[in-house]
């Protein structure tokens, strides 16, 4: 695909809506708050890994992302209600302020990842739920694993057990089950989604607010951002032939930065993004869109993509 034809990828342009109030931008998301209570959230081009923001923009995908997440929060919210209400742009979502709560729900079917990291080095107790012995990497689990993290503002997250958030009184015990309910059959049906495109959903996050004091899941759901997915065709296969298994996720980019010797610590120099390693992140994340959804991505014929979501949300809040 020729990079001419891509729309200006969006990294560190200000947007500005009218009734914005609030400001706040993430590591992947600019989060606007509006006058009338809710957020709109543009989802940028920018790429993080080790929970560090790259040098370069990924070309569309902040479009795959916010799409995928769209499509996937309206698949589930007859478990839980959701943020999500609107999007106005390929790159916008529009929905609900919530309350944020503080721990992203990780959830696992299978020895991959952090882990198997963790699980190579000897450990058996991730997050304090015991790992069967006996395993091999990207073996599934009995029964999912819910492994949660602190949501840190900056820096890393950092891994929690059950016992640990109810001992420091992080959350109510009623609430955490809850989540941890609502976490398991976001997954279950996540699952039989991939399935029907052959796909495994391997492991995914989750992260939950309150709206007028009930649980709501927010941010996105079942993206390459957010989850891991392998082939089920030739899966197990590859498994008793202890080959590799072809992943559909963000983990390529990772293992491009750890064989450049980047883990996201201090000292540690970012491996040059040339065009062609763009290029192939681009191409890599519209064509998971396309296989995780079974939707065919369509590229935006606007080549400015600041000025095309400005005129966007102005029309859309002129019909609202």
């Amino acid at each position: 695909m020729s990079t001419s034809v891509l729309p200006t990828p969006l990294f560190d342009q200000r947007l500005h809506f009218e009734g914005e109030t609030e400001f706040y931008r993430g590591k992947v998301r600019d989060v606007h708050s509006l006058a009338d209570g809710r957020l709109l959230m543009v989802a940028s081009d920018r790429i993080s890994a080790f929970d560090v923001v790259l040098p370069k923009p990924i070309p569309l995908k902040g479009q795959v992302l916010n799409q995928l997440a769209a499509h996937m929060l309206n698949a589930v919210s007859d478990i839980v209600p959701v943020w999500f209400e609107d999007a106005p742009d390929p790159n916008v979502a529009v929905g609900k302020r919530c309350e944020p709560i503080r721990l992203e729900m990780v959830i696992r079917g299978h020895l991959t990842g952090h882990a198997w990291r963790t699980y190579r080095s000897g450990e058996r107790v991730l997050c304090g739920v015991r790992m069967p012995d006996g395993m091999k990497e990207h073996d599934a689990f009995p029964a999912p694993i819910i492994t949660p993290a602190t949501k840190a503002e900056e820096g890393h997250d950092e891994d929690i057990s059950e016992a640990e958030i109810l001992s420091q009184g992080l959350l109510p015990e009623s609430l955490y089950r809850e989540m941890a309910s609502v976490t398991k059959a976001l997954f279950k049906r996540g699952q039989e989604m991939a399935a029907e495109q052959g796909l495994i959903l391997v492991d995914t996050k989750y992260e939950f607010g309150l709206y007028e004091g009930k649980l709501m899941l927010m941010d996105e759901v079942h993206t390459p951002d957010s989850s891991r997915y392998f082939h089920l065709d030739g899966f197990e296969a590859r498994q008793m032939a202890g080959e590799p298994q072809a992943q559909l996720s963000k983990e390529f980019v990772r293992e491009w930065l750890i064989e450049g010797g980047f883990m996201g610590k201090e000292g540690q120099v970012i491996p040059e993004m040339t065009e062609a390693f763009v290029q192939s992140v681009s191409d890599r994340y519209v064509s998971l869109y396309e296989q995780v959804s079974g939707l065919t991505f369509v590229r935006p014929e606007e080549s400015d993509t600041v000025e095309r979501i400005q005129k966007n949300i102005a029309s859309w809040r002129h019909a609202h």
